[in-house]
C-alpha cells in the first residue's frame, strides 16, 4: 500500500481539469492515450514505484473522497491514496493549490475515520515529492534581503516536521526525493547540453541539508524508517549521458511551444491552432515540457532509485528468519 503526498512530480490526476496542461492535449499521448492529469505524455514516478510494489498506481484523492464523503462510507482504496497535487509545496506557493500540511491533513482525517487500518499503515510506503515550486516562489520574490539559505532551512524544518508526522500516523516507511538539479529544468538551462550550475547550486544546498536531516531523523527513530530518493544523482546520470540509454535530446523538452510565452499544450482561444509542437519520439527525451520528465526519462530515474528502494523496503532478513518488508 502507498500513500503519495507532492507536487506535479507525483499527481496523478488531482489538480482539477482545466486549471492545468495536464489535462490537455497531448499530455498522455503514451499513457493512457489521453490526457489523464499527469504531467508528463505518460507514466510518472508514482507509478513506477507503485508497479515496484506490487500495486495499482493509488487513485487520485480528488477522485476518491465520494468513498468517505457520502458516497462509500469508510471504504478504503486497497493500494492506498496520492494526495499529490500540481503546483503545490512544502509552504503555500505562487501556484496556489493544497500545500504538503493541508495533504496531510486530508490523510489524519482517514486515519481517524480508521479507513485503515494499523497494519495498513505499518505496511505501507509514503512517498513525498516536495519542495521545487518553494524554490521557484522564492525566486520570483523580490525582496531585497531574501537569504537563500536561510529559506532553504525553513523548507528542511518543515520537511522535518511533515516526515515525522507521517511517521507518527503510524506509516511504516517513508521516502522522500531531494530536489533535480533545477539549472538543467529546459526553462532553466543555458542550452540543449548544459546546464544553469548558478541555479544547481541551490539544488544542491537543499539536498545537503535533507541529507542531514534525515540522517538525524533515523537516528532518531532507532532504524531506516526514512529514505532519500536521490533525483539530483539520477537526473543527472540520464541528462550526461552516463547511461546506455542515453537521451539525444539532453536538456531539451519534447514538447515546446512554438510562439513567444507558448507552452505545450497551449492553443490559440480563437483558431484552435496548436501553439505548441511534439517531438518524433518521446521515448529520446529525457524531459517531456519545460519542468516534468516523460514517461521514458522517469523509467530512467526510477531505475537508478530501484536498488536503494529495493534496500530500504526489503531488508535482509533479521538472525531468527523475520523481515520487516513493507508491501
Amino acid at each position: 500500500m502507498m500513500f503519495v503526498f507532492g507536487d506535479s512530480y507525483a499527481d496523478t490526476g488531482n489538480t482539477p481539469n482545466g486549471s492545468a496542461a495536464c489535462w490537455t492535449s497531448p499530455y498522455g499521448i503514451t499513457f493512457p492515450g489521453k490526457p489523464s492529469g499527469r504531467f508528463s505524455d505518460g507514466r510518472v514516478l508514482t507509478d513506477f514505484i507503485a508497479t515496484y510494489l506490487g500495486v495499482e498506481s493509488p487513485p487520485p484523492y480528488r477522485t476518491s473522497r465520494r468513498r468517505w464523503n457520502g458516497g462509500g462510507g469508510s471504504k478504503k482504496a486497497k493500494d492506498g491514496v496520492n494526495f499529490a497535487y500540481g503546483g503545490t509545496g512544502v509552504f503555500t506557493t505562487i501556484l496556489g493549490g493544497p500545500n504538503m500540511s493541508t495533504q496531510l491533513d486530508e490523510f489524519q482525517r482517514l486515519v481517524e475515520q480508521k479507513v485503515y487500518t494499523k497494519h495498513d499503515l505499518t505496511s505501507s510506503l509514503a512517498h513525498v515529492s516536495v519542495a521545487g515550486n518553494d524554490y521557484t516562489t522564492y525566486d520570483l520574490n523580490d525582496d531585497p534581503q531574501k537569504n537563500i539559505t536561510d529559506y532553504a532551512e525553513s523548507v528542511i524544518s518543515q520537511i522535518v516536521v511533515n516526515l515525522k508526522r507521517l511517521h507518527e500516523l503510524g506509516v511504516g516507511r517513508v521516502s522522500v526525493i531531494n530536489v533535480p538539479p533545477f539549472g538543467c529544468l529546459p526553462k532553466n538551462s543555458t542550452t540543449s547540453t548544459l546546464c544553469n550550475e548558478t541555479i544547481n547550486s541551490s539544488s544542491e544546498l537543499h539536498n545537503r541539508l535533507l541529507k542531514s536531516a534525515v540522517e538525524k531523523l533515523n537516528s532518531d527513530t532507532g532504524g531506516s524508517t526514512y529514505l532519500i530518493l536521490d533525483l539530483y544523482s539520477a537526473f543527472m546520470s540520464a541528462l550526461q549521458g552516463k547511461k546506455s540509454s542515453s537521451f539525444e535530446k539532453g536538456s531539451e523538452e519534447c514538447c515546446r511551444g512554438t510562439t513567444s510565452g507558448s507552452s505545450c499544450g497551449d492553443v490559440d482561444r480563437d483558431s484552435g491552432t496548436k501553439k505548441y509542437v511534439v517531438c518524433e519520439d518521446p521515448k529520446r527525451s529525457f524531459f517531456w515540457d519545460t519542468v516534468h520528465p516523460s514517461q521514458q526519462g522517469w523509467l530512467s530515474v526510477f531505475s537508478d532509485l530501484a536498488p536503494s528502494l529495493h534496500t530500504f523496503l526489503f531488508p535482509l532478513p533479521s538472525p531468527d528468519g523475520s523481515s520487516s518488508a513493507v508491501i
